[in-house]
């Protein structure tokens, strides 16, 4: 029997020729990452140990983007927490104003996660580097703290799932939409601590941006982890920007899968997550007449270049509603200056919007976005849970780029046909 991509990447980093689901092993740790929520903690955790030293200055990666530019005191506590630490120890992969992004954005981006990587982050979203070929997950601050000191973390080897996408996709479908459509079907529970292998002729086809919000989203279906095997179009987004050597693997053909399901892609429409779980997505057909108060375009599932492009597609010439905020957030520095200079931001001012700089803000109702009592939003980010992105009597509604800047527009849930 053969293993899948999951088991194998495990399997070198344990040291092991093969191994199962449901094997406990200790792996050794490529790259290990803490934003200005998450990294705090470890960093106490660890200077408490008193070891004087960390694993590797160069596989620690911190990120201050969830509150960040500072939004108060005690974020601006947070970030000075994780600025000392990194100058303290000489870590490579800290980013500061100017330089920073949205951390599952700005990672690969700058190659420092690489094709079958073992990543793991005290971030539920670090699922999104699945999209490069690696087995990336999830974990709690004082697992980061030990992998600070030693390289190593412990692991329940996952059982995985096996997704197949088949078909072209419709107008104004992505990456956003075959997952949230995934999500639908299997419910928030459905992958529990389960590998999610998306696979298939429409996977395949899928640009690497798709791909990271699909990975990015796994942990919403109850994901121990999200992974796309590598490919072409895998080589030509890491070829230039990987800072070490890389390796693709992929499932073998007789690897066990605890469930198959396929999917045919042709049937699915733009979808909207209702409040208050991803798993209530519907078809843009279904949604009916609901008004909204603000959009949020951005966030580390959509605020690729990519998504800026579609937005700016939707919005050119046109005004966002009377009474309606539109926030739209590029992903990294690189990003919003690419976005510069093809005219987008412009475009976006001029349609009423406004630019932030890179941060996670809004997503998690920290700023820049914070809803009142009554509120509807409709925004690319992952989750709407009650009260994720402010007041627990606000709503959420999850849906891609091409229908918030649609809804931006009209001020309410509208497909891009309704303003194209």
């Amino acid at each position: 029997m053969g293993m899948t991509i999951t088991e194998k990447i495990l399997a070198v980093h344990a040291n092991l020729d093969r191994l199962r689901p449901g094997d406990m092993i200790m792996a050794r740790v490529d790259i290990a990452l803490g934003n200005d929520i998450t990294a705090p903690i470890a960093i106490e955790v660890f200077e408490e140990a008193g070891v004087g030293k960390v694993f590797d200055r160069d596989r620690i990666a911190l990120v201050p983007d969830h509150f960040a530019p500072n939004k108060d005191i005690k974020s601006a506590e947070q970030c000075k927490l994780m600025r000392e630490f990194a100058r303290k120890y000489g870590i490579t992969h800290y980013w500061e104003q100017g330089e920073m992004g949205i951390e599952h954005i700005l990672l690969p981006e700058q190659g420092v996660v690489v094709p079958g990587d073992l990543v793991i982050g005290a971030d539920s979203h670090t699922c999104t580097y699945g999209a490069l070929g690696a087995f990336s997950t999830g974990v709690g601050s004082t697992d980061l703290a030990a992998a600070f000191i030693t390289g190593t973390a412990w692991f329940r080897v996952p059982e995985s799932m096996k997704f197949i996408f088949t078909g072209k996709r419709g107008k104004w479908v992505y990456g956003k939409d075959l997952i949230l459509y995934t999500i639908g079907r299997i419910g928030v529970d459905g992958a529990l601590y389960r590998a999610m292998e998306f696979t298939g002729p429409t996977i395949e086809e899928l640009p690497m941006a798709d791909r990271l919000t699909m990975c990015n989203m796994a942990i919403e279906a109850g994901g121990k982890s999200g992974i796309i095997a590598p490919d072409a179009i895998t080589e030509e987004y890491v070829r230039d920007r990987a800072e070490r050597p890389y390796t693709f693997y992929a499932s073998d053909a007789d690897a066990s899968y605890v469930e198959e399901i396929e999917f045919d892609v042709p049937g699915i429409e733009p979808q909207v997550a209702f409040p208050f779980l991803p798993e209530n997505a519907k078809g843009i057909s279904e949604v009916g007449d609901i008004a909204i108060d603000q959009v949020v375009i951005g966030a580390c599932t959509n605020g690729h270049l990519e998504d800026m492009r579609i937005a700016a597609s939707i919005l050119k010439g046109k005004r966002v509603a009377k009474y309606v905020r539109a926030i739209i957030i590029p992903g990294t520095r690189r990003i919003y200056t690419e976005c510069l200079k093809e005219g987008l931001i412009e475009l976006f001012m001029e349609s009423g919007a406004i630019v932030s700089t890179p941060t996670c803000g809004p997503c998690l109702g920290g700023y820049m976005g914070v809803l009142a009592e009554g509120e509807r939003c409709v925004a690319t980010t992952n989750r709407n849970f009650v009260g994720r992105m402010g007041h627990v009597r606000s709503e959420v509604y999850l849906a891609n780029p091409a229908v918030a800047a649609a809804s931006a527009i009209t001020g309410k849930i509208s497909s891009p046909d309704e303003v194209i």
